[in-house]
This record gives structure tokens, C-alpha cells and sequence, in this order.
């Protein structure tokens, strides 16, 4: 069992270490000034937006929080 839980620290920190990359990655989502004009955001980006890069990292940076919460209470029962 020891080697188990070794082994899913190590996924763990993995993990972790994913997860901080992906959100460090991610563009803001406060438009800044350009939202004083009243700015559309119905734009050709915001419409496609899940087919980009940045809309896979939001699906990654999901998936990867579902995985570390489902570790982080494995790795709390006690075993």
C-alpha cells in the first residue's frame, strides 16, 4: 500500500505542477478599457473560442482540477 500511495503523490504533484502552468497560461477575462466604448462581444473569438488553444487549455485546466480533487481525497483516506 505504501507504494500506491507513493505513486499517487507523485501524480498529485504532477498534477499540481499542470495545473499552475494552465491557469499561468490563461488570458485575463476583464476587457479593460476597450469595454468603456461598449464594445460587442459577439466577435468571431468569442464565437470559436472553444476550438482555440485557449479554449483547450479552459477544458485541461477543468479536467485537471476534477483529477486533483478526486486525488487530493483519495490521497486523505487512510489506508
Amino acid at each position: 500500500m505504501a507504494v500506491l500511495r507513493t505513486i499517487i503523490t507523485v501524480i498529485f504533484g504532477l498534477v499540481c505542477l499542470a495545473i499552475t502552468v494552465l491557469i499561468l497560461m490563461q488570458e485575463g477575462k476583464q476587457n479593460g478599457l476597450g469595454s468603456l466604448g461598449g464594445g460587442s462581444t459577439e466577435t468571431y473569438w468569442a464565437k470559436n473560442k472553444g476550438r482555440s488553444a485557449e479554449g483547450f487549455a479552459l477544458k485541461a485546466t477543468r479536467i485537471l482540477a476534477f483529477v486533483f480533487i478526486i486525488l487530493a481525497i483519495v490521497l486523505n483516506i487512510n489506508f
